[in-house]
């Protein structure tokens, strides 16, 4: 495919005429650009949350980093479409996406921290059968002064003492599944140790498989974003710590998958936490007690978000890069995805004696061709910096809008463009050579004037008109309806927006 000989190409030139295959890449690591084909679609506001800087104290929060902290929309199968402000509230939006408050989040966790975007009340899932059992599942962040509650895991070679904030695994069960509030209990799952001074990459999701069906294998088990926790930029002497994403023994850099019910209700294996684990995890079941079993996947820096194919399970993941590379990944058992020694198709520099994480060097040819396996699995799409810098929630269409069928849609946090990458090339991607790799377009946003014409906008220029105010970053993330529509959010102006269908039918609900 053409992408395959590009990619050839930019390395053979890495090389250089005499063949130098330790030359580091000091240019343009992808110098084609996203294409723009002409896939334009229309961008529809459906509602604004409410303003919540300044709800927290001075110390918590920073009162300039955006409106609403929008990051997930979820819609159960009642009907009903809940989204949440990272500072610590949920709303439920009515039958017109009007929000009223469902959860005051921030009342139930006393030592929660909002001083950053990444971080507060992160994510939220609902339970596959919630309506009978009414259990919610969180994660978030929390900070160590003066907090009593003790972590269930510390990484390898450093101990309490180190410890800057937790990450937190919530399940609540609601006494009422139809309330139009939240009312009930807790139980903590997990409480992960924050290593690194600043609370970077912190757990960013919690998701169940929503093609698994009841009495499948997969069905009711949780799966987490997998983040190095910020040990690739941390601070300070614990800063770029490599060993901490290659090991076994550690959850950092480590997408898990748990069956979050007690072993003292399934009887099953306990982790970590008060959770089961899966004995279909491949290192629950490969005999060495040094691994641990909730590990799905690893390898990543920043996975925080994943997603699946709602036609063939296929699991997708978004990796956000370090200096060069942001990627889109297959998410399989078992499997190693490279970081810290690997970032797009390239060696990281931070593997050879002197070297830094920002460096790249040109993989080996027979690596690159497949003709011989390094252990690590590669995207199956990926873009550079010079396109983006942060790459964002994504997945696979199959809605109402007929140029964005069979593609996947994500887009990138900072910069706020929207791409897709058509999913039967990214499934085709995935064949164990590398350097295959499905291209990527641009997707042109519009808005419908009075008289129906078209104005074509980004999503910087909709959240700078809503403010008022120029913004130096979208905070981008997407979302997807039950019937299969995708949401796009912005953590700096609290809106949520809608991609719509060319007619301009409603496809709000």
């Amino acid at each position: 495919m053409r992408i395959r000989i590009l990619l050839v190409t930019v390395l053979s030139l890495a090389l250089g005429a005499a063949g130098a295959i330790q030359a580091q890449i000091t240019s343009n690591p992808l110098p084609d650009p996203v294409e723009k084909r002409g896939l334009a679609v229309e961008i529809r506001d459906l509602v604004r949350l409410p303003d919540s800087r300044g709800i927290r104290p001075a110390d918590q929060d920073v009162a300039q980093s955006g409106y609403a902290r929008v990051s997930f929309v979820r819609d159960l199968p009642d009907g009903r479409r809940f989204v949440n402000d990272s500072r610590g509230v949920l709303y439920l939006l009515d039958r017109n996406n009007q929000p009223a408050v469902y959860w005051d989040f921030y009342k139930e966790v006393p030592y929660a921290i909002y001083n950053r975007l990444e971080s507060g009340f992160i994510g939220f899932t609902f339970h596959p059968e919630f309506a009978k059992n009414g259990l919610i599942y969180t994660v978030h962040s929390e900070r160590v002064m003066g907090n009593p509650a003790r972590v269930n895991f510390i990484p390898p070679t450093f101990t309490e003492a180190d410890i800057t904030y937790h990450n937190v695994i919530t399940e609540w069960h609601t006494s009422n599944p139809a309330a139009s509030t939240f009312q009930g209990t807790r139980r903590e799952l997990l409480r992960i140790a924050h290593i690194v001074a600043n609370l970077t990459h912190p757990f960013g999701a919690v998701e169940f498989n929503p093609t698994a069906k009841p009495g499948s294998p997969d069905y009711g088990l949780l799966y987490t974003s997998g983040s190095d926790t910020g040990f690739s930029n941390g601070g300070g002497p614990r800063s770029s710590n490599p060993a901490q994403a290659q090991r076994l023994d550690t959850l950092i850099s480590a997408v898990l998958r748990i069956d979050p019910r007690s072993p003292s209700v399934s009887g099953g294996m306990k982790g970590l936490g008060d959770y089961t684990i899966p004995p279909g995890n491949k290192f629950a079941a490969d005999g060495d007690p040094k691994t641990f079993g909730e590990i799905y996947a690893y390898g990543f820096r920043n996975t925080h978000r994943i997603s699946w194919d709602m036609t063939d399970g296929t699991m997708f993941g978004s990796d956000i890069g370090m200096n060069n590379i942001e990627e889109i990944n297959i998410i399989r058992n078992g499997e190693n995805y490279g970081w810290m020694k690997r970032e797009g198709l390239f060696e990281n520099g931070v593997t050879r004696p002197g070297g830094n994480l920002a460096q790249l060097y040109p993989l080996p040819m027979e690596i690159l061709t497949g003709k011989v396996k390094d252990g690590f699995t590669y995207p199956v799409a990926m873009y550079d910096h010079s396109e983006g810098q942060a790459v964002t929630d994504g997945f696979t269409y199959h809605g109402r809008i007929a140029a964005l069928r069979g593609k996947f849609v994500f887009g990138d946090i900072v910069r706020g463009r929207l791409f897709a990458a058509d999913v039967a090339a990214m499934k085709k991607a995935d064949d164990g050579i590398p350097q295959t790799v499905a291209p990527i377009e641009e997707i042109q946003l519009y808005v419908r004037g009075a008289n129906g014409q078209r104005t074509y906008v980004t999503l910087r220029e909709l959240i700078e008109k809503t403010l008022g105010a120029t913004v130096t970053r979208a905070d981008l993330h997407l979302g997807r309806s039950r019937d299969g529509e995708i949401f796009v959010t912005s953590r700096q102006d609290g809106t949520v927006r809608m991609l719509v269908p060319e007619s301009g039918g409603t496809s709000t609900r």
